[in-house]
């Protein structure tokens, strides 16, 4: 695609040259996401050209969420975890302010689980539930009468064994993905009575002040306390 029409959070430069990869279909949207080969060569610095961004891509020097991928069009986004095991580094990626996100450096141990929004629930053959994650991922489990839309799983990751649940309800920490106020951090206050397309919640900063947006916007990371580590407010 033409680089004036890239994600604005891309750290390219929008006049230098025309066209700028675009990532293939997959986990998470064009708008929100960017493929293996920008954020390879913009955000990390590993590269300066395509070309060795690409090789370094198919060499396998990239793990997401506990896979080698190969396709440097591979799109990775919210709450996904990179690891660069030559460079011992380890990234989860969050929303940052300004419709931007951050490659949030993490630990090994908090690189083998990621968390999941639900964005559907059906019933399928025998019973079984079906979970929709916002990542793509369908979840099949045999008892899922706990778990709702909007609410957070903590999945292992190649494994994407369920080990935590966190409802979506006032009370629980939060941070906003989108929107003006996107990359705050707080607890969830309230939430409206709307339909879901225009339902609002409240946000108590740490700051203590109270930011309303888009319930849609908020996604849990904790009830007493988050489950990942957070970046600091700018």
């Amino acid at each position: 695609m033409k680089r004036a029409m890239s994600p604005t959070f891309w750290p390219i430069h929008r006049k230098e040259y025309t066209w700028a990869v675009r990532s293939n279909p997959g986990a998470h949207r064009t708008k929100v996401s960017t493929p293996l080969l920008v954020l390879v060569r913009d955000f990390l610095g590993y590269a300066e050209t395509a070309k060795e961004a690409r090789r370094l891509v198919n060499e396998g020097k990239v793990i997401v969420d506990g896979k080698v991928r190969r396709d440097s069009r591979y799109p990775v986004g919210l709450m996904d975890v990179i690891e660069v095991p030559a460079a011992e580094q380890y990234f989860r990626i969050l929303p940052r302010h300004g419709k931007r996100f951050v490659l949030h450096p993490i630990s090994k141990a908090e690189s083998k689980f990621k968390l999941c929004r639900i964005t559907g629930k059906t019933t399928v053959n025998k019973g079984v539930t079906q979970l929709n994650l916002h990542d793509g991922r369908n979840i099949l489990l045999e008892d899922g009468e706990s778990y709702a839309v909007n609410d957070i799983v903590r999945l292992e990751v190649p494994g994407q064994e369920i080990t935590d649940h966190v409802e979506f309800k006032p009370g629980i920490r939060v941070i906003i993905t989108g929107g003006s106020s996107q990359g705050t951090k707080g607890i969830l206050i309230e939430l409206s009575d709307e339909p879901w397309s225009k339902r609002k919640a409240t946000v108590r900063t740490e700051a203590n002040e109270d930011v309303r947006t888009l319930s849609k916007y908020v996604f849990g990371v904790g009830t007493d306390a988050p489950i990942v580590s957070l970046p600091e407010v700018e």
